[in-house]
């Protein structure tokens, strides 16, 4: 005869069922994290696919002020979170013709700071699914070495006879399968989201680059309507008569 889950779990020993909770507790902690981050960076996929044509149109129009508006109005894309405070800093110099290189590597490490911290928003948790993948399985191990223990124990002291014996190994064994059903799933979600976060930081690296690159360009056409506002003026002033007032 074969023993139910449910008569196995009667027969258990105090230890292995603390190591079945145990693992449940892991489990847990597993669905908690998963779930969260799926939640997180689901909404944030989502968002990012609506964000991103509409502030490459605002980008082209060089309308910096309705850039801003649309950073702060999809505080949950990625790639909006990347340019948080930077158009606050560009917003006027497009009336004065000044955009210095300083204010441009400001921008720059404005945009990084941001990415730094975007990213460790999003890192947080993994070190849960890596230790729950990586000490599982030992976990279930440790159940599996006490149930043997206990098995041949009473094996010694003629208890129970072949079928106590039979049931303390099939206690033992099914610790480690426990062990196993939690680590797997830690460790496939750890790789999951590892990459998902790896593809987030290529988008958001091409995204802040392509950034950077349109922002030098703006730099070099406010320098050079820049020169040639100041040549006019100055071929205004020579052609002003002597002794015209200034």
């Amino acid at each position: 005869m074969g023993l139910s889950l449910v008569e196995l779990w009667g027969t258990m020993g105090w230890f292995a069922k603390g190591i079945v909770y145990i693992l449940f507790f892991m489990s847990l902690m597993v669905a908690t994290v998963t779930i969260r981050k799926l939640v997180i960076m689901g909404a944030a996929r989502r968002e990012t696919i609506r964000f991103s044509p509409l502030f490459s149109k605002a980008l082209t129009d060089e309308d910096f002020e309705k850039a801003e508006k649309l950073v702060d109005s999809h505080k949950k894309s990625h790639l909006a979170l990347a340019f948080r405070r930077v158009f606050a800093n560009l917003r006027f110099h497009g009336k004065d013709f000044e955009l210095t290189a300083a204010e441009v590597a400001s921008v720059q490490r404005l945009i990084e700071l941001n990415t730094i911290e975007l990213l460790a928003r999003y890192r947080r948790g993994l070190g849960v699914l890596a230790t729950v993948g990586a000490t599982a399985p030992f976990v279930g191990l440790l159940g599996t070495t006490m149930g043997v223990v206990n098995a041949f124990t009473g094996m010694s002291e003629g208890a129970g006879g072949l079928a106590g014996i039979t049931a303390g190994i099939a206690e033992a064994l099914i610790t480690t399968a426990f062990g196993l059903l939690v680590a797997l799933p830690g460790v496939w979600l750890y790789n999951y989201f590892v990459n998902r976060i790896e593809y987030v930081t290529m988008e958001i690296t091409y995204g802040t680059k392509e950034f950077m690159d349109f922002l030098l360009r703006y730099e070099h056409r406010l320098r050079l309507e820049g020169q040639k506002a100041a040549g006019g003026a100055r071929s205004g002033r020579a052609g002003e008569p002597l002794g015209a007032p200034h």
